[in-house]
């Protein structure tokens, strides 16, 4: 369970190549692409939060 978690988030980031036997679904694309601009978000928010508590 883990493991599918974090193969998950590097399809996300591009980072490892999508399975060629997912299913080709227009909902499926645009669910795993507002998952990617959340993460992405998600991501940004955290580093502007850092440097802001370096920034004291």
């Amino acid at each position: 369970m883990k493991n599918d978690i974090w193969q998950q988030i590097l399809t996300y980031l591009y980072i490892r190549k999508r399975d060629p036997n997912d299913p080709k679904n227009i909902n499926i694309k645009l669910m795993n692409g507002m998952n990617r601009i959340s993460l992405f978000m998600f991501l940004i928010a955290i580093i502007v939060m850092i440097v802001r508590i370096f920034r004291r």
